[in-house]
């Protein structure tokens, strides 16, 4: 304490206060973390502080401290309308990070809320251009490009969006119904078509075989042969009488004339 010479008033001793003050002015940011100062409501520079210590003025320098760590959240599930007037409830994860502290305290109230709120936004947007086939097999067409729309609004708040990732498509059960009939018609169809491929391409082979055993006929014998022996390993008590089919048909021949 000091005495003031001319009265009995009595000044503090400052110099006792000072190591208490510089608690005050110090600051420390981990790895992960970025310092944006404003002094007097003035950003004092356009790179932020950090990691490390630094220096501050008392009672004159808000700091903001800003997360660099890439943050994750789930939009809550979006009912829409696609392109061809079919319902859906679709959800879907967002990863992204700040990539300018200071734009993010600048340019935006709230970086976090705002790319929140844009992602729920932007999913309706790009899924209502979609029909419903191609939200199911294209997810990552649709997911790559709800990336490029946030990643393309949120650039000048300093925040990137690294991935987007579209979770689950749930369609109404009477719509599910009609797919599975769907579906299944199709499917029936399909193999109908096979089944009158195949039976084209056998008749096909088997006229040409037809022409071949014309052309020879020890080749019709040797077939007869042949089915024979495919019988008798069968059917053992089965009896085959063979007929000769030129002779059928002049008995034929003989009883129209």
């Amino acid at each position: 304490m000091l005495l003031h010479p001319c009265c009995s008033f009595v000044y503090p001793d400052h110099s006792l206060f000072f190591p208490l003050s510089l608690f005050f002015t110090i600051k420390i940011v981990k790895e992960y973390e970025r310092a944006v100062i404003l002094r007097l409501g003035r950003l004092t520079s356009k790179k932020a502080k950090g990691p490390g210590l630094f220096f501050v003025l008392p009672c004159t320098d808000d700091v903001r401290v800003v997360d660099l760590r890439t943050i994750t959240f789930d939009v809550q599930p979006q009912e829409i309308l696609t392109k061809d007037s079919v319902t859906a409830r679709v959800d879907a994860v967002v990863y992204f990070r700040i990539v300018n502290p200071t734009s993010s305290i600048v340019k935006v109230e709230n970086a976090y809320n705002s790319t929140y709120l844009l992602a729920q936004t932007t999913l309706r947007s790009v899924l209502g251009t979609k029909k419903l086939g191609e939200l199911l097999s294209e997810r990552e067409t649709i997911s790559a490009e709800m990336q490029h729309h946030l990643d393309e609004a949120t650039e000048p708040w300093g925040v990137r969006v690294e991935r987007v990732e579209v979770k689950d498509v749930t369609i109404p059960p009477d719509m599910q119904r009609s797919m599975a009939s769907e579906a299944e018609a199709m499917r029936e169809a399909r193999a109908k078509v096979i089944s009158a491929e195949g039976e084209q391409n056998a008749s096909r082979v088997l006229r040409e075989a037809a022409d071949i055993m014309d052309e020879s006929p020890a080749t019709l014998q040797l077939r007869y042969l042949q089915t024979l022996h495919a019988i008798s390993a069968q059917n053992n008590h089965t009896y085959v009488f063979p007929l000769p089919v030129d002779l059928l048909t002049r008995l034929f021949a003989g009883n129209k004339s």
